[in-house]
Formats: structure tokens, C-alpha cells, sequence
């Protein structure tokens, strides 16, 4: 073998262990970075003596939602419960025989742990979006003269939540905080979420949701 050739090949040598090892560093890294990238989305912000505890929608993470609203309720709080609805109705209902609305299981689900039905309230309308919500429970707070409060959803959905409730409230006196149900129960942790498909439509999906909020509104 030429003095070139072994150049060469003790060149190739060097850049395939470069490799391995830059391979093995980043495969180390991955589950760390995964739940940097899920930390990420979780913001919780008090707001003092919220008048009104504010649970959005969402039809997979509903049970989570309600329980998380309840489980506030239950500490005092705040002394009224407020509810959105999408428009999704669930599956059959046997014992009422037709589809009801998650907001209606919501109802349910805050009624079963401890919530008084008339602590409950529904905001008006459908909202198809979380910025189109935040304009519907903006109206609602402001009709009813609620000035503070404190918003529920699921942990990766409070960046986008809080930033639309802000931005929706705008100039109306209202303050929004948020206090959001932990990742776990009907969404993946935040080290487990790479793992799955449904863990990158949730973790992943909400980036570019962010993005796309950003941009339009």
C-alpha cells in the first residue's frame, strides 16, 4: 500500500469514529433533549383571587381537564367553574341514548369529584380553535364582570393557552393566569412522549401550532 493510500484510509478511520462517537453522543442526548423540548411547553402563571376557573376544551384530554379543575375547586381556589364548548360530540351514550357533547362530559366528570352543578357554567357559543375560544371566554368574562382568571387545560397546550388568552384580553381589564394538569395522565410524560406517534402529535404538533399562531394572529 502506497504512503497515499494509507493517508487515505487512516483518514476514512478517523472521520467513521468521529461519527460513531458523535452518533453515540446525540442517541445519549435524545431522551434529555425530548424532555427539554416538552418542559418547554409548560408555563403555569398565578393570578391572585381568580373570580372564575376556566377549562378549555379538548375532547382527548377532557378527563385530565376536569380533574384538575375539580381537584382547584376543591382548594378554594376560585368559587365558579367555566366550561367551553367545541362542537365534538363523544361516543354513544346508552343510557341517553345519543352522543353528548364533552362539555357535558366535563359537566359530569366536575359534578362526580365534588363540584356543585350551579358552580358550573357554560360560556355560549362554539369556539373552533384555542384564540377563538379565548375571544368567547373573553366576551363571557366580560358580561358577567369576571376580572380575574385562572385557566386549566392539559401541560403542553398552556404556552399556546396562555399566549391566546392574553392576547385576546387585551385592553379589557382582564387577568389571566393558568394552572394546567400535569403531563401523565391522558398525554405522555415528558420523557416518554418521542417514543410514540401520538407523543410527536401531541409534543411536536404544538410547535407548529405556536408557530402558526404567531404568524396569524
Amino acid at each position: 500500500m502506497t504512503a497515499t493510500a494509507q493517508i487515505r484510509a487512516r483518514t476514512k478511520a478517523t472521520r467513521r469514529r468521529r461519527f460513531l462517537i458523535i452518533a453515540a453522543v446525540l442517541l445519549a442526548a435524545s431522551p434529555f433533549v425530548a424532555w427539554c423540548a416538552a418542559r418547554l411547553l409548560i408555563v403555569k402563571a398565578d393570578v391572585q383571587s381568580p373570580d372564575a376557573i376556566v377549562v378549555l376544551s379538548g375532547s382527548s384530554t377532557y378527563v385530565e381537564r376536569a380533574a384538575w379543575a375539580a381537584q382547584l375547586y376543591r382548594e378554594g381556589r376560585a368559587p365558579l367553574i367555566v366550561l367551553t364548548n367545541d362542537g365534538l360530540i363523544s361516543g354513544w351514550d346508552h343510557r341517553e341514548e345519543r352522543n353528548p357533547y364533552y362539555y357535558e362530559l366535563s359537566t359530569r366528570r366536575l359534578e362526580q369529584q365534588g363540584v356543585p352543578s350551579d358552580r358550573i357554567q357554560l360560556a355560549p357559543g362554539q369556539a373552533i380553535g384555542t384564540y377563538e375560544e379565548s375571544l368567547l371566554v373573553r366576551d363571557y368574562a366580560t358580561a358577567h364582570d369576571l376580572k380575574r382568571l385562572l385557566i386549566v387545560t392539559s401541560g403542553y397546550h398552556s404556552r399556546r393557552a396562555l399566549w391566546s388568552m392574553r392576547r385576546a384580553c387585551e385592553g379589557s381589564g382582564i387577568l389571566v393566569g393558568i394552572d394546567s394538569a400535569p403531563p401523565g395522565w391522558q398525554t405522555p410524560s415528558p420523557w416518554a412522549w418521542w417514543r410514540k406517534r401520538w407523543g410527536w402529535k401531541t409534543v411536536g404538533g404544538e410547535y407548529v401550532k405556536m408557530i402558526y399562531y404567531w404568524v396569524k394572529y
